[in-house]
C-alpha cells in the first residue's frame, strides 16, 4: 500500500527478488512503479479491490499487507484488507524484522540521511567489504533505491518519523543532525532529543555509534556504548580539513583516531557531502573499510537523484533539482550552490511539504530562501495531512524580505520559466515537484539548443 513510495518501493523490490509474489496499490504511476512493473508487480492506481489479483483478496495465511502511513484511512483497499483482519505491517516493522538478522548500518538524521547512507554503502562496495542497503532516493552509482550484497551488512536509514527507528537494532549508527522536526509526532523538541536517546540504546552491544559533534551533549548516550565525533571541529574523532575546491573537484584531509588521509579527491559538488561523505567514512571505518576504498569511493560517486541533482550543466545555464524539506536542509543546498557557482544568478522554486512543517518553519524557510536571487513558491504539499486553516505557502511569502519574489500553482511553472533568463535554477521539495523536473529539463535544454553539456 503505497508502492510506488521511495522506501516502499525497495521493500517491493526486495520481496520480488526473494521469490515471492508481489501486488501493489499507488494513488499515481512513476518511473519507480514502471520499474517495479517490469520486476513483475502487479500495481494498480485504482482504489478498488476488483483492480487487484485475485491471490490478495483472500486471507489465506500467505498474504501480508505493508502499508504507508499517507495512505488514508478512507481507502477502499486499506478499509478491505482491515476489516479481513489480514496480517499489517508497517514498512518500519519489515525493516526491523531485517535488521534483527543481519549487522544493520543504520543512518538517523533530520537531514543528510539518504546521502549519508548511499555513500556508505558505496564506500563499502569500494572497499570490497559489500553490503545491501535499503535507500531513500535513486543512488546513480547502482540505479536503483535497492543494492543487493553477499556480505551481512546491511545499510539502512533510521526514519525518525513515528518513532520508526526504533524497530531497529543496527550493529552500527551514525546521527547526522537533530534539528526540529516531525513536531506533529514529537510534540516539542526535547521529545523528539529523547527519541533520538531511545534509538541509541537500540545499537547493539559490541556496536559503536558516530555523532555529529554539533550533536554532542544534546541526546543522552548509553553507558558503555562505543561513540566517535565527526565534523569540521578541532575536537572530532573523524574531521575533513584542509579543504579546497580546485577545477569544480573537492580536495581534503580525513583526519582520523589512528591515522590521517591526505589528499582525498572528491569529485561531487556541494561543501555539505564533504562533510556527508566524512560521516559515511567513519561508519563504513567501522565495518572494516580501508583507505583504499574510501579513496575509490570519494572519486567514483555519482551521488543520488533529487539531491544536488545536476540535470542540466550548459555555458551560462544550470539546473540542479534537490529533495531539501527543512530549512537546514535548503540552508545546506543553498550554501552549495553559492560556494559551487560563486557569483551567478539563482532562481530557486520551493514547494513546502506538509501544513504542519510550514508553520512550524515558515520564518526559517523565509530566512534561507532570502539568499537567493529569485524565489517562486508553490502551494504546500499535504502528503499524509489535512488542509490547516490559515496554513499556506502566503506565510513565507509575506515573511521574505527579498523583493524578487511569487506564489505559482504547479501548473504554471513550467511555462512561467524562461531559459533565457535563467542562469542557475533549483527546484526544491519533498512533495510531487519531482513531476516537474523531466519537463523543466527538457524546455531549459530546448532554449539552449546548439550548446553542449560540460
Amino acid at each position: 500500500m503505497g508502492i510506488g513510495g521511495i522506501g516502499m518501493s525497495a521493500l517491493a523490490e526486495y520481496f520480488v527478488l526473494h521469490g515471492k509474489e508481489v501486488a501493489g496499490y499507488d494513488r499515481t504511476r512513476n518511473g519507480i512503479t514502471d520499474r517495479l512493473v517490469e520486476l513483475g508487480c502487479d500495481i494498480t492506481y485504482v482504489d478498488d479491490m476488483p483492480s487487484l489479483p485475485g491471490l490478495f483478496r483472500e486471507n489465506s495465511g500467505k498474504v501480508i499487507i505493508v502499508y504507508t502511513p499517507a495512505i488514508p484511512e478512507e481507502n477502499k483497499i486499506l478499509t478491505f484488507f482491515k476489516e479481513g483482519s489480514f496480517p499489517f505491517y508497517k514498512r518500519s516493522e519489515i525493516l526491523g524484522c531485517l535488521s534483527s538478522v543481519t549487522d544493520t548500518v543504520a543512518v538517523a538524521g533530520t537531514h543528510g540521511k539518504t546521502t549519508v547512507s548511499t555513500m556508505t554503502a558505496h564506500i563499502l562496495k569500494s572497499a570490497g567489504i559489500d553490503c545491501s542497503a535499503f535507500l531513500g532516493g535513486i543512488s546513480k552509482n547502482y540505479g536503483s533505491n535497492l543494492i543487493q550484497g553477499k556480505s551481512n551488512f546491511t545499510v539502512m536509514e533510521a526514519d525518525e518519523f513515528d518513532r520508526s527507528f526504533h524497530r531497529l537494532s543496527p550493529l552500527y549508527a551514525v546521527i547526522t543532525a537533530t534539528d526540529a522536526d516531525h513536531l506533529d509526532i514529537y510534540g516539542t523538541v526535547e521529545n523528539m532529543l529523547e527519541g533520538y536517546s531511545v534509538f541509541c540504546e537500540k545499537i547493539r552491544e559490541g556496536g559503536a555509534l558516530i555523532l555529529n559533534y554539533s550533536v554532542l551533549g544534546k541526546i543522552r548516550i548509553p553507558e558503555g556504548l562505543k561513540y566517535y565525533t565527526y565534523g569540521t571541529e578541532e575536537g572530532a574523532d573523524y574531521r575533513c580539513a584542509n579543504i579546497k575546491i580546485e577545477n569544480g573537484r573537492y580536495w581534503f584531509d580525513l583526519v582520523c583516531p589512528d591515522k590521517t588521509i591526505k589528499n582525498i579527491e572528491f569529485d561531487f559538488p556541494g561543501i555539505t557531502n564533504v562533510y556527508n561523505f566524512t560521516a559515511a567514512s567513519a561508519l563504513a571505518m567501522q565495518c572494516g573499510a580501508n583507505e583504499a576504498g574510501i579513496r575509490a569511493a570519494a572519486k567514483s560517486f555519482q551521488g543520488v537523484q533529487r539531491r544536488f541533482d545536476i540535470r542540466v550543466n550548459l555555458p551560462g545555464l544550470t539546473y540542479v533539482d534537490d529533495y531539501a524539506h527543512h530549512p537546514e536542509e535548503i540552508k545546506a543546498c543553498i550554501t552549495s550552490l553559492l560556494g559551487y557557482f560563486g557569483k551567478r544568478r539563482i532562481t530557486g522554486v520551493f514547494q513546502p511539504h506538509l501544513f504542519s512543517r510550514t508553520l512550524d518553519h515558515y520564518e526559517g524557510f523565509a530566512e534561507v530562501l532570502d539568499q537567493l536571487d529569485e524565489v517562486i513558491l508553490l502551494p504546500i504539499y499535504p502528503a499524509r495531512e489535512k488542509p490547516m486553516a490559515g496554513v499556506t505557502s502566503e506565510l513565507i511569502l509575506n515573511k521574505m524580505r527579498l523583493k524578487n519574489k511569487r506564489l505559482l500553482k504547479k501548473e504554471e511553472l513550467v511555462n512561467y520559466i524562461d531559459p533565457s533568463k535563467i542562469d542557475v535554477l533549483v527546484t526544491i521539495g519533498a512533495g510531487d515537484i519531482d513531476t516537474l523536473v523531466k519537463p523543466i529539463e527538457e524546455k531549459l535544454k530546448a532554449g539552449k539548443v546548439g550548446h553542449k553539456t560540460v
